[in-house]
């Protein structure tokens, strides 16, 4: 047993039981190990779960980078369609990512701000913008993810059913709109 192989069954029971249910006693018995064994590579919970965001995140920290010719509209919106893409994977997964700390994803954040600013948004504008993207989007996660199953029947007739991504569409070009009235042509 090693440390990839307990982030891996750990995000499996994830998608199993749902956040609230994962604990390290299920994973033990999961991995066949008495739960202390566990904390040889995570000392609490907390670790645990730390590494299992980061690990989720693999698909939207491993995409491409932005290139200095990348419009930075259309290389903003579609960043924030892969993050939401990658939290939808996962059972829970905005749930799991809200109030991490992405600290092994610094170098790739700065390469987004620093593409941001060279495409001529202000410095603050675009760290405001990249912080104010990342909470909308998962906030919009959270939502679709709690509301998977939405009771048909409660809702009156006047109240539109409304598909998530098209609302989370709409409010990302909304973001771009906004960034982009501050941002010189």
């Amino acid at each position: 047993m090693n440390r990839e192989t307990v982030v891996t069954e750990a995000l499996d029971l994830l998608d199993e039981v749902g956040l609230d249910a994962v604990s390290t006693r299920r994973l033990a018995k999961r991995l066949g190990v008495e739960q202390p064994s566990l904390y040889y590579h995570f000392r609490t919970k907390r670790d645990l779960l730390a590494a299992m965001a980061d690990s989720a995140m693999t698909p939207h920290s491993t995409a491409p980078l932005p290139s200095p010719d990348d419009d930075w509209r259309e290389w903003f919106a579609e960043n924030s369609r892969s993050f939401r893409r990658t939290l939808l994977m996962r059972r829970d997964g905005a749930r799991l990512h809200a109030g991490t700390t992405p600290t092994g994803d610094l170098d790739r954040i700065r390469h987004k701000l620093a593409f941001l600013v060279a495409s001529g948004v202000p410095e603050r504008d675009a760290q405001m913008a990249m912080l104010a993207a990342g909470r909308y989007t998962v906030g919009c996660v959270l939502e679709e993810q709690a509301d998977a199953d939405p009771p048909q029947g409660d809702l009156p007739a006047d109240v539109p059913v409304i598909d998530p991504e098209e609302a989370f569409e709409a409010g990302l070009t909304l973001l771009l709109d906004g960034l982009a009235h501050h941002t010189p042509a």
